[in-house]
């Protein structure tokens, strides 16, 4: 065996369509993945796909190659209350309950519970690392409603950049919504921290009354009522691929 024929256990987990990069992470070190019945735990793990056996929770997990259906990517316009998981220990509502789909596919990023607007699901792993990572610079566009007014020193220090949890924001797109009286923002970010927009508005001494995303990597759920959701079209979902090539 040479090292050609090695990948990373969590790429391969990711281009399985089973779940995100980040999340195969996850998995691996809580001892929920094996290679060769062997748990493993390590992140630089690597393995042969030809020849090694990988299962995550003694679910088989077949390389790219075995797959005999297309990648799959779907836009939902995600209502408050529901959680943005494939599974809830809760049992509270995810939002794989709103897509009537029969096949494994899972949210790419997160929002909050009480957070409303576009949200990608997809089973292809890559493309969704790609997507949640900073660095490709995906823009993601909220309406935010908050409750007073912001004013313009407040205005510049969002658009600049504020400190969370010790760590300054990137530039952020930052605007006031015509005739809301300074209560209704439109912000768009390329991170994709916990809560984020919450805590921005938070930092400059406001409270987000109502959460939106209307806008993710340029896909935006007009036309979709609340619960509703589409596949992309090949045009979309190879304009979304190029976004972060």
């Amino acid at each position: 065996m040479t090292e050609d024929n090695l990948v990373r256990l969590n790429k391969f987990i990711a281009s399985s369509g089973f779940t995100a990069r980040r999340k195969a992470d996850e998995l691996i070190e809580t001892g929920r993945v094996a290679v060769n019945s062997k748990v493993v735990t390590s992140l630089g793990t690597k393995i042969n796909p030809e020849d090694d056996i990988v299962r995550i929770d003694g679910e088989l997990i077949k390389p790219p190659s075995e797959k005999k259906d297309n990648f799959i990517y779907v836009l939902l316009n995600k209502p408050a209350g529901y959680v943005t998981t494939t599974s809830d220990e809760k049992n509270r509502p995810t939002v794989l309950d709103l897509v009537g789909i029969n096949r494994r596919i899972y949210p790419v990023g997160r929002l909050d519970y009480d957070t409303e607007g576009a949200l990608l699901l997809t089973n292809d792993g890559e493309l969704a690392n790609k997507l949640m990572h900073p660095k490709y610079g995906v823009y993601k566009t909220y309406l935010v409603k908050v409750n007073k007014p912001v004013d313009e020193k407040s205005l510049l220090k969002l658009r600049e950049g504020v400190n969370i949890e010790g760590r300054k924001t990137g530039n952020a797109k930052v605007s006031i919504v015509p005739n809301s009286g300074g209560k209704q923002l439109r912000i768009s970010i390329h991170e994709g921290r916990n809560r984020q927009i919450r805590k921005m508005l938070e930092a400059v001494g406001c409270y987000v009354r109502k959460l939106k995303r209307e806008e993710y990597a340029n896909l935006n759920v007009k036309g979709l009522k609340e619960g509703g959701w589409r596949y992309l079209s090949r045009e979309e979902a190879k304009k979304l691929k190029a976004s972060v090539n």
